[in-house]
């Protein structure tokens, strides 16, 4: 999943500049304002300069607002609703996954049986010590030394609990209840959002393949065409995954266009 942008936890820390352009075109979203970040290292691809586009104020993103800016390639980071915006790079793809027609691959359907014990339920966006505790095992074991092992309760609570849309906790636990994985969802008007997953990463076998099939089963059964993935990220070894489930759209000059399953 997307990772907040850089310095994304106090409005204050963002040099913003009034956004004339690329404003969503949607009467849901003519109250917003749409402002453009600094520059700062981009977290995914080494060397190179991120921007971001916000659109504010945060009171005004509820869910139906929210659900039309995700159509148009937006994503949240706690409170906070943005999309690539770089000067000079176009790397980010927003993607999307066509539920109804989702075919697994052979490996999906490995990870599916592998965990097919585990028991789903979905909770309250609330803090809990134990979701805690398991998010800084997965931060400290995949995501070392980039920032986001440092962080605090409190920057934890404003990355993945602040929200004002309609968002959920999903929590997967064995049979004999052991904590495996925790997925942060939001439900829109026409999908489930995947905002963050984190799990036991000495857990055997793909729990965050499974997380996604999950996901992908939920909005089958809820009615929801579609599971937003955020940003696909061909050149980042960490985001390229994203394309191994379809079929899929990608976000393309304002277009969502379906695009090939790239799974091996």
């Amino acid at each position: 999943m997307h990772r907040k942008p850089v310095n994304a936890h106090n409005r204050d820390d963002f040099d913003f500049a009034r956004q004339t352009m690329s404003r969503p075109n949607d009467p849901h979203c003519h109250s917003l304002q749409f402002y453009a970040t600094a520059t700062y290292p981009c977290s995914y691809l080494e060397g190179r300069q991120a921007r971001s586009q916000v659109a504010a104020p945060n009171h005004l993103v509820d869910t139906p607002v929210y659900s039309r800016l995700v159509e148009q390639g937006f994503r949240r980071s706690g409170a906070f609703t943005y999309r690539p915006h770089c000067d000079a790079c176009q790397a980010c793809k927003p993607i999307r996954i066509d539920v109804e027609r989702y075919c697994a691959t052979r490996a999906q359907k490995r990870a599916w049986r592998t965990h097919s014990d585990l028991q789903a339920t979905l909770v309250p966006l609330a803090f809990d010590a134990a979701h805690y505790r398991l998010y800084q095992r997965y931060i400290h074991s995949r995501h070392a030394n980039a920032g986001m092992d440092e962080d605090s309760e409190a920057q934890y609570t404003q990355f993945l609990l602040s929200s004002r849309v309609d968002s959920a906790l999903v929590e997967f636990r064995t049979p004999d209840g052991t904590l495996q994985m925790v997925s942060i969802i939001d439900i829109l008007d026409t999908g489930l959002s995947a905002v963050y997953t984190f799990f036991d990463p000495d857990a055997q076998g793909s729990l965050g393949t499974y997380g996604i099939i999950w996901q992908i089963r939920h909005c089958q059964a809820l009615g929801l065409p579609w599971l937003y993935l955020g940003y696909w990220i061909p050149e980042s070894r960490k985001m390229a995954y994203k394309s191994h489930f379809g079929p899929h759209q990608i976000y393309v000059n304002g277009i969502w266009m379906s695009a090939p399953n790239h799974a091996p």
